[in-house]
């Protein structure tokens, strides 16, 4: 009779070691579903389940699958958006954009074009044109306006009628509300240079103005 040590080859017995089972730490539909029909089943007779409990703990459920399916989306159409925008700022360079601006460049044989932001119906706007060193130069009378854009344009003829260098001036525009002239924001056009993408969005560079948000374009012109 053979004796059997301390040590079993299960092996040599047509055995083999129990693996260890691995653990599942999160619960997915089928192990929610089924834990829902086990507690349905096992439930007090005398004491059932609210029904509104059994909803509640549905729409969880539905709420947590739902909500995972709806970032799904997002991620898509959000990547979708980028991708178009992406394509829209990249046919801005070599065009004209009107951007928000005080300041312009005025170059040898051209125009400063541009427009007032006029917040209300009024019987005047004007433009003051000064110099680097903040001179007026020039005063442009464009007369009544409605709520708005009231356009401009500045050939560099000063007020005296000598033509002005070209180079960087200011505008400051106004607009005449009740008795009293009141500062308006002006907007200037001038060319896209490059789009830049960073983390914050598209930042446009335009000549003479500097980087705009691509957000803050309000015109294209050609």
């Amino acid at each position: 009779m053979s004796t059997i040590g301390s040590s079993l080859d299960l092996a040599s017995l047509g055995l083999s070691a129990p693996t260890t089972a691995t653990k599942k730490t999160q619960l997915g539909q089928n192990e929610f579903l089924s834990l829902m029909m086990t507690q349905l089943k096992n439930q007090d007779p005398f004491k059932p389940m609210e029904s509104g409990e059994f909803l509640g703990q549905l729409a969880q459920f539905g709420t947590v699958s739902g909500l995972q399916d709806l970032q799904n989306k997002f991620d898509t159409l959000s990547s979708s958006l980028v991708s178009s925008q992406a394509l829209q700022a990249a046919s801005l360079v070599g065009h004209y954009a009107l951007v928000k601006s005080s300041k312009a460049e005025l170059v040898s044989g051209g125009v400063v074009a541009g427009a007032i932001d006029v917040p209300a119906a009024t019987d005047s706007v004007q433009v003051e044109v000064r110099d680097a060193s903040g001179q007026a130069v020039a005063h442009l009378e464009l007369g009544s306006a409605s709520a708005g854009l009231k356009r401009f344009s500045w050939d560099g003829t000063r007020d005296d009628g000598t033509q002005a260098a070209p180079g960087a001036y200011q505008l400051v525009g106004s607009y005449l509300s009740g008795t009293k002239n009141t500062a308006a924001d002006t907007l200037v056009y001038a060319p896209v240079n490059s789009v830049v993408l960073s983390s914050d969005g598209f930042t446009v560079d335009v000549g003479g103005v500097g980087d705009v948000p691509f957000s803050e374009i309000r015109e294209i012109g050609y």
